[in-house]
């Protein structure tokens, strides 16, 4: 029987997934719209992971399930990794069936040996970590080849999120507040773990609450490619997709 988290939770505990792992969550991906916004991230995700064959992969606050299909499809060996057992609600068709294991444990000290994933991924997580140097720490810590994760950029419309945040709330209903990083600090906390930067992919030039707003994954789909065509995506995309990977002793 699935539990609900503890809330009062030791102070070196961080739970920002057990949002992320609800059907409410997965609403602002539901419709042509929201499937087209999760195929730009599943495609890009598989097409950094395409040339390692098999993979032993940890998907750390992968409760919403956004990675699950693309990952089993290609035959890899997933784990999931939540901050309570709720979180395990939106896979556990998966779990149930043995195509996937789950996990419960502390964000902030992943229960798992040095190295024991080929690669980490952790997507809708960095941002919304008060501690995510130490979470950084650890995902470097339990992965022998790569990680990936996905944040959101200043270098992008994010900039403007301090005057524009009531406006996304109005249109997403349950956005949270987050994090945006540069790209140079991330790189420096992850390179100080001996991980390099391999692949930067940002997404989508325009935010995705414009995009739920037009409704219209037709005409997104032309304005992105011509944003990304220009070359303004690559300069000014978020969310962004990073692949780093372990230096070599």
């Amino acid at each position: 029987m699935l539990q609900t988290p503890n809330l009062e939770k030791p102070l070196d505990e961080e739970m920002p997934d057990v949002e992320t792992s609800t059907d409410a969550y997965a609403q602002r991906f539901s419709g042509e719209v929201g499937k087209w916004l999760l195929s730009v991230q599943e495609e890009t995700t598989l097409d950094l992971l395409k040339s390692r064959g098999f993979l032993r992969i940890l998907d750390v606050g992968g409760g919403h399930g956004q990675l699950i299909r693309g990952f089993l499809d290609q035959g890899h060996h997933v784990t999931i990794l939540g901050s309570a057992a709720c979180c395990c609600a939106r896979v556990q068709a998966f779990v149930d069936d043995q195509r996937c294991h789950f996990l419960h444990g502390n964000l902030l000290e992943l229960p798992f040996s040095d190295r024991e994933f080929d690669v980490v991924t952790s997507y809708r997580l960095l941002s919304h970590m008060q501690n995510w140097t130490k979470f950084v720490e650890e995902i470097c810590r339990v992965a022998k080849h790569a990680v990936l994760v996905d944040y959101a950029d200043t270098h992008s419309f994010n900039c403007l999120t301090p005057w524009l945040f009531s406006i996304k709330k109005k249109i997403e209903g349950n956005t949270r507040h987050y994090h945006c990083f540069k790209k140079e600090e991330l790189m420096q906390a992850f390179e100080s773990h001996g991980f390099t930067l391999q692949n930067r992919c940002p997404e989508f030039f325009l935010p995705m609450a414009i995009h739920r707003v037009l409704k219209f994954p037709t005409l997104s789909r032309v304005l992105e490619k011509g944003f990304r065509t220009l070359g303004l995506t690559d300069s000014w995309g978020s969310p962004v997709i990073m692949k780093l990977i372990r230096d070599e002793v």
